[in-house]
């Protein structure tokens, strides 16, 4: 296995970077921890982790003091049945007068297939001179593994799919509000784009039939290797039957009661209790969200039914067999998926007369953000129904502005608690916050 390990590090000397399109995600090194990055599969994690080698090899760093590793390729999968130190041994016996003499960087991807890993990475934290890079496509590397093995010499920060933002970077196209007339033509016809093809990076600029094949393959991927490898699933067709439900059923409240009938009606022996676990990992695994009511009181809130959303609302076109889903359902992803981008404290309001908004989220700042969705205003009837509901909300949260997110409409209404703000969704997801890459604008002296 060291000679195997030995090669892979010296292949990696040769290894010709492809770096795709600055990712706007404030991650950033922190001294004395790993700097891990978790996220949804074929989400980016990969080629962001080669932007942050390019930036130190610009910054001067030598090749040879990167170490790079992915876990995922087949080379080591014996890695799975040796202690995780030879690594180490393998590195050091190429280059043994940089140990305990120069900084030496190491980047693991999809690190959370080894066994005892944790533990290795905090030993090297601890006695190596050395940073460590990171990812994974669990979110429990996020909590239970890193916070008891680590020690607290972990950070965890997330990465999804690209942001509307990140898909006008890729198309260079320009973000920053004030716009031209012009500009804002660009800005609307890569938002139909977005909508079209969604935010993995693989997919964008295919055609309709090979962009539903990769969501296809990434969608058995996440399934078959993030839940049912990962958890040991005996019955990995209930999973496979559970995830196209909630895939039919984007944006749409579900109870765990429900869910576990309708598996047993497909002949599925699987108890509530399975199923619960099952929803717990596939938001462990980045595939699908599930949203609760907003409730002071956590057992109220779990009684309550539930939304479910996914990771990505093209993904969603591209295995769902359509006859349920909807136009308003897959913009009521979208922009769940950029408040979920932000914050992970995101709930739907039901008002005291039992009128629904679709989000309550916290913003980074900590104000409150009251979003919902509706495709379009034109009706008369919708249009009431739906700044009712928002009037309703605003005044029971004591709020004084609140958005709703359409297709293409846009005005400010003023009511007697506030300010609404009808906005079309591409204009409304440039107005969420989002980070400028430290690796772009940092030098390693920072």
């Amino acid at each position: 296995m060291i000679e195997t390990l030995k090669e892979m590090i010296l292949d990696f000397q040769e290894f010709e970077l492809v770096t795709g399109v600055p990712r706007r995600v404030g991650i950033k090194p922190i001294p004395g921890k790993a700097t891990v990055c978790i996220g949804v599969r074929r989400g980016g994690k990969s080629t962001f982790m080669f932007q942050v080698i390019q930036w130190l090899l610009d910054s001067g760093v030598s090749r040879q003091n990167i170490l790079y590793l992915n876990f995922f390729d087949d080379r080591l999968h014996g890695m799975r049945h040796e202690p995780p130190g030879i690594i180490l041994e393998a590195y050091f016996s190429l280059y043994p007068e940089k140990k305990n003499a120069e900084n030496l960087f190491c980047f693991f991807d999809e690190i959370q297939v080894l066994p005892n890993w944790e533990s290795f990475v905090d030993r090297m934290m601890r006695t190596e001179k050395c940073e460590v890079f990171i990812t994974g496509s669990s979110a429990q590397m996020l909590s239970r593994e890193i916070a008891t093995q680590m020690r607290g010499r972990a950070l965890s920060w997330e990465m999804f799919p690209f942001s509307f933002r990140e898909f006008l970077d890729a198309r260079g196209v320009k973000s920053e509000a004030p716009f031209s007339t012009k500009e804002r033509l660009m800005v609307q016809k890569a938002f139909e784009d977005y909508w079209e093809e969604g935010g993995f990076p693989e997919v964008l600029g295919h055609d309709r039939s090979l962009r539903i094949k990769i969501h296809q393959e990434y969608f058995n991927a996440m399934l078959f290797r993030d839940l049912v490898e990962r958890h040991d699933i005996s019955h990995p067709k209930a999973v496979s039957d559970l995830a196209h439900w909630l895939a039919d059923n984007t944006a749409s409240l579900y109870s765990t009661n429900n869910l576990t009938g309708y598996l047993k009606s497909l002949g599925h022996k699987a108890p509530k209790s399975s199923v619960s676990d099952f929803l717990s990992w596939f938001e462990d695994a980045y595939v699908f969200f599930t949203v609760r009511i907003f409730d002071a009181s956590l057992a109220r809130a779990n009684a309550n039914p539930k939304k479910i959303y996914c990771i990505d609302h093209a993904l969603v076109t591209s295995v769902s067999s359509g006859i349920l889903i909807n136009s308003g359902h897959l913009l009521e992803n979208l922009v769940f998926t950029a408040l979920r981008r932000i914050t992970s404290d995101i709930f739907y309001f039901k008002s005291q007369n039992g009128r629904e908004v679709d989000f309550i989220a916290r913003s980074p700042d900590r104000s409150r953000m009251l979003v919902q969705v509706c495709e379009s205003m034109a009706d008369p009837r919708t249009r009431k129904r739906e700044i009712t509901a928002i009037i309703d909300a605003m005044a029971e949260l004591n709020l004084t502005s609140a958005a709703i997110v359409t297709r293409g409409e846009e005005e400010r209404i003023q009511v007697e608690t506030g300010t609404i703000d009808v906005m079309p969704a591409w204009r409304f997801l440039l107005s969420l916050p989002e980070d400028a890459s430290y690796y772009a604008t940092h030098s390693a002296a920072d």
